[in-house]
């Protein structure tokens, strides 16, 4: 007896939802109304955002008050300044530019932009100007409340009026390119992809390395900055609810 035909095998298309953080935008056609994207901004990034500057608040206070400063840390300063070469001076020196305010706010716009014309989804594109907006708005409010001294090594880069907690520049680095990174899983070629993923990645690293080595930051400035980063870019990303989208 011949065997029933069987249907064949098919792959779901690669924006179809399939669920989790990383894919949450799979599938979305439509945009919320004006009202439901303000409430959920309002809800889902501004709200946890005063908590986040409470918390890096109060960590600055500990660090600054009971912890002494953290006085340990001057021996990494020290050590990184002590070890300085001509060519390290050089290449660090590229890698702090990568997270000066122009520098960021030039590629979030060329981004934002890009992702609006590829994809008509102007709420995909907002995700990394929400980002760096938000983590730059908690970063003044908290460097200007604390007030740290910056390390006291000889410093390769001009010192911003802010002040050494927390790292602005990885901060920022960090919420815009962990930002793109969640968008570049939407890129369809597999090598592309990739690609643009480890880069993304890569780059807040170098510039909290920079940051270091140059002077700028004392090490704990360089990881609360980092985290700053970290939960705007994640803010970002889930700023909408995903039943507000279709």
């Amino acid at each position: 007896m011949s065997r029933p035909a069987t249907a064949p095998e098919t792959r779901p298309h690669r924006h179809e939802p399939r669920g989790g953080l990383v894919h949450r935008w799979d599938g979305v056609t439509s945009g919320p109304s004006a009202g439901a994207a303000a409430r959920d901004l309002g809800l889902r990034v501004l709200a946890p955002a005063v908590v986040l500057f409470a918390v890096l608040l109060g960590t600055g206070y500990l660090i600054t008050g009971p912890l002494g400063d953290l006085p340990a840390e001057n021996r990494v300063s020290k050590a990184l300044a002590d070890g300085r070469t001509s060519t390290w001076n050089g290449i660090t020196a590229v890698w702090s530019h990568v997270g000066n305010t122009e520098i960021v706010i030039g590629v979030c716009v060329v981004v934002a932009l890009l992702v609006w014309w590829r994809t008509r989804q102007w709420w995909l594109a907002l995700v990394p100007v929400i980002a760096i907006a938000v983590q730059a708005s908690v970063f003044v409010a908290v460097s200007a409340i604390v007030g740290r001294e910056r390390p006291t090594v000889d410093k390769l880069d001009p010192a911003p009026p802010t002040s050494s907690y927390p790292s602005g520049h990885v901060g920022a680095s960090t919420a815009l390119y962990l930002a793109l990174a969640f968008i570049a899983q939407r890129i369809e070629t597999p090598w592309l992809r990739r690609l643009v993923t480890v880069v993304c990645v890569v780059v807040p690293f170098l510039v909290a390395y920079a940051r270091l080595y140059r002077g700028m930051h004392h090490l704990s400035d360089v990881l609360v900055g980092a985290v700053n980063g970290i939960v705007c870019a994640l803010l970002a990303w889930a700023w909408l609810r995903r039943d507000r989208t279709r």
